[in-house]
C-alpha cells in the first residue's frame, strides 16, 4: 500500500552552521523536504561557506538576510514551511563585546522579522528559536531550569533573551506554535575554529603536526556544561512534534572547566597540556557568568530526550577529527580512565574567549 502523504517541509535559518548541518541530516533521514536560508555570498562561494553541508543536492537554498524583513517574508511566502528552525545568529560571545550593534541588530531583528513573516504568511508553521544558556548569565541558582531568572552578562546573552521573549510573546499573543530551546554549550568536529573547544582540539592537531607550538586561551578555570550538537538538534525536532509549544532547557547536567577540556584533549595524543597551553588575560571576557549547569529534567520527562555522548567521548571525537584532517592519527592514544590531573594552583579570574 502506497503512502501518498506529502513530505513535511522544513526551513532552517542558519543551515550552514554546526547545528544547521546536523539538523539537516536528521530531517533528511526523516524524509523531510528541507529548505535553508543562506547569505547570497554563500551561494557564490559554496565550497567555503557551505563546507559543513555534505548533501547539497537534497536541500533547497534561498538567499535572504536576517536584517531584511522583505527577504525573509519572501522566503516564507515561497516555501510555505510547516516547521521553521531559527538557528542563525551572531553566536560568538566574545565578538558581541566588540561589536554590540551588529549582534543586537542581527539577533533581535532577525528573530522578530521571522516571527512577523510567519504570523502574516504561514501562521500554522511551527517555529523553533535557538536560545542559549548565556541568557542566565549571572544565574542565582545552580543548576538552572526553565524558571530560573535571566541575568545575561554579554550583548549576545541580551540579544538571546530578547529573542526568547519575542518567541513567547508571539506564542501567547498570536497563537503561534513557537518554542524555545535553552541550549547549553554543544560542540562537535564541526564547531567553528574561533570557539574555545575547537581552538583547543585543532591546536592539539596542529602541534602534533608541527604547525604551531602553543595554544593561547583565556581563563582556564571557567566551567561549562558541554554536550554534542548532533544530539541537541534531536531535541529541537522533538519540541516541534509536541501538541503544545513550550520552552526547554537542553543540557548534560555536568560541568567541566576549560582546563579539564585542554588536559583531556592533549592526553588524547599523549601530551601534557601544561607544556603547551598559555593563559592570556587579554582573552578574558569583560564580565563572566556564574557556573552554568542545566537541569534538563523537563526535556527528559516530556520529550523523552537525554544526552548520550559523555565529556571524554566528545573531546576524543573532536581531537580525532582534527588529527585526521591533518593526517596525524598515529599520535592518538587510548583515553585515560579519568580526566588527567590539572594544576588548580593556576586559578585566574575572567573567562575563556
Amino acid at each position: 500500500m502506497h503512502n501518498f502523504m506529502a513530505r513535511r517541509k522544513a526551513l532552517i535559518s542558519g543551515i550552514s552552521g554546526q547545528d544547521g548541518s546536523y539538523l539537516l541530516e536528521l530531517l533528511l533521514a526523516k524524509d523531510y523536504e528541507v529548505h535553508g536560508i543562506v547569505r547570497r555570498v554563500a551561494l557564490e562561494d559554496p565550497e567555503h561557506h557551505l563546507s559543513r553541508i555534505v548533501d547539497r543536492e537534497r536541500v533547497q537554498l534561498h538567499p535572504a538576510s536576517l536584517e531584511s524583513y522583505a527577504s525573509l517574508h519572501h522566503v516564507a511566502e515561497r516555501v510555505q514551511p510547516e516547521e521553521w528552525y531559527h538557528l542563525a545568529a551572531q553566536s560568538f560571545v566574545s565578538y558581541s563585546f566588540d561589536d554590540e550593534s551588529s549582534t543586537l541588530n542581527t539577533n533581535m531583528n532577525g528573530t522578530h522579522y521571522i516571527l512577523s513573516a510567519l504570523k502574516n504568511s504561514v501562521p500554522s508553521c511551527r517555529f523553533y528559536f535557538a536560545g542559549s544558556s548565556e541568557m542566565f548569565g549571572n544565574a542565582d541558582e545552580v543548576p538552572q531550569t526553565e524558571s530560573t531568572r535571566f541575568h545575561p552578562r554579554s550583548t549576545y546573552g541580551i540579544s538571546k533573551v530578547a529573542g526568547f521573549e519575542l518567541t513567547r510573546n508571539y506564542r501567547e499573543a498570536y497563537g503561534l506554535h513557537a518554542s524555545s530551546g535553552i541550549l547549553y554549550n554543544h560542540e562537535s568536529p564541526r564547531r567553528g575554529f574561533v570557539f574555545v573547544t575547537r581552538k583547543i582540539t585543532s591546536g592539539v592537531a596542529r602541534i602534533v603536526a608541527g604547525l604551531q607550538k602553543e595554544v593561547r586561551l583565556g581563563n582556564l578555570d571557567v566551567q561549562r556544561d558541554w554536550g554534542h550538537s548532533r544530539e541537541y538538534v534531536e531535541a529541537m525536532w522533538l519540541m516541534l512534534q509536541q501538541p503544545e509549544p513550550d520552552d526547554y532547557v537542553i543540557a548534560t547536567g555536568e560541568t567541566h572547566s576549560v582546563r579539564e577540556f585542554a588536559a583531556m584533549a592533549f592526553a588524547c595524543v599523549g601530551l601534557d597540556y601544561r607544556d603547551y597551553v598559555k593563559s592570556d588575560p587579554v582573552l578574558f571576557r569583560p564580565t563572566e557568568v556564574n557556573p552554568l549547569r542545566g537541569d534538563a529534567s523537563k526535556a527528559r520527562e516530556r520529550l523523552g530526550w537525554q544526552p548520550r555522548t559523555g565529556f571524554r567521548q566528545l573531546v576524543r571525537e573532536m581531537v580525532e577529527a582534527d588529527c585526521r584532517a591533518l593526517g596525524v592519527q598515529g599520535w592518538l592514544r587510548d583515553l585515560p580512565v579519568a580526566i588527567p590531573e590539572v594544576d588548580e594552583s593556576a586559578r585566574l579570574r575572567g573567562a575563556a574567549r
